[in-house]
């Protein structure tokens, strides 16, 4: 299992943002004030090296297997013959639908993890998340929960760390770097994802509290945030850990992330999907009730 989890004292704060720099669509607004009770998280997303554990375990078999495919970046792709190969998803010529690519074959079938066994687990929906969870005598956390933690303490700022995404000239994410989707300078150091103790914690010792890949929620994500005022970490347990095809909440952005184009990687960020989605970019964390 994981390193020790994280104890995060319970607290309110002010979720979500006024700014306008966010989509109206995402409902990241108005900042509205939320209290959330003790709990604890883990200090990073679940390896690939843990979800092994959890197959050998279980036997599990994730929907990306099942379905036989899963989506890829494509310059991910390392052959640019097997790129045209693949089919584009609609909409987003970036994604390919690639046969074979699951967490264990994250670009297909002629890839593997055995060089990345401290990444992130990629191509999970959330309903192989949940699986996990339940198999860890963990939950996945509500997207309250999820950005008190990933705030540190620091009510209202961007990032984690404050404003600016720079510190001491240096980048301390990894997202997209240059023109998306075209070029992608990696000054971060990676094209995908990046071990998952890389860069600092922030003030509350997590790690990657923006970019690297999206992580799975509990609730829905077309929900508005004054929702979180009137509904409790143990109401969103009940009413969604079963498997659905509605869409639910993804937090923190990814390792494809730009300000061009899915400034989602601030702090108050949002997105979400079906509950049967995977791709070469989400992930997700578990967390405990106290």
């Amino acid at each position: 299992m994981s390193e020790e989890m994280i104890l995060i004292q319970g607290g309110s704060f002010l979720m979500g943002t006024d700014s306008e720099e966010g989509f109206p669509k995402d409902r990241e607004g108005p900042a509205t004030r939320v209290t959330v009770k003790d709990f604890y998280i883990d200090p990073f997303t679940v390896t690939n090296e843990e979800f092994l554990r959890f197959f050998l375990d279980t036997g599990y078999i994730t929907e990306a297997e099942k379905f036989g495919s899963s989506a890829v970046f494509y310059k991910l792709i390392a052959d640019p013959d097997e790129r045209a190969a693949y089919r584009s998803l609609p909409g987003t010529k970036w994604w390919l639908e690639v046969p074979g690519a699951s967490w264990r074959k994250p670009e297909g079938k002629n890839s593997d993890i055995k060089d990345r066994m401290d990444h992130p687990v990629v191509h999970v929906s959330r309903n192989d998340a949940l699986a996990y969870c339940k198999w860890a005598g963990k939950r996945l956390p509500t997207e309250a929960e999820w950005e008190y933690a990933a705030r540190g303490g620091h009510e209202q700022k961007r990032f984690a760390w404050g404003d600016d995404l720079y510190q001491d000239d240096k980048i301390h994410v990894n997202i997209w770097q240059g023109e998306f989707p075209v070029q992608n300078t990696e000054e971060d150091g990676y094209l995908g994802t990046a071990p998952v103790k890389t860069f600092e914690p922030n003030d509350y010792g997590l790690y990657q509290t923006a970019g690297n890949v999206w992580e799975w929620c509990l609730n829905p994500g077309g929900i508005a945030l004054d929702m979180f005022t009137k509904k409790s970490s143990e109401d969103f347990y009940k009413e969604n850990s079963n498997h659905s095809k509605d869409e639910y909440g993804l937090r923190w952005g990814s390792f494809l992330c730009h300000a061009s184009y899915c400034y989602r990687y601030r702090v108050a960020g949002r997105n979400s999907n079906t509950g049967d989605s995977s791709t070469s970019n989400m992930g997700f964390r578990c967390v405990k009730d106290a």
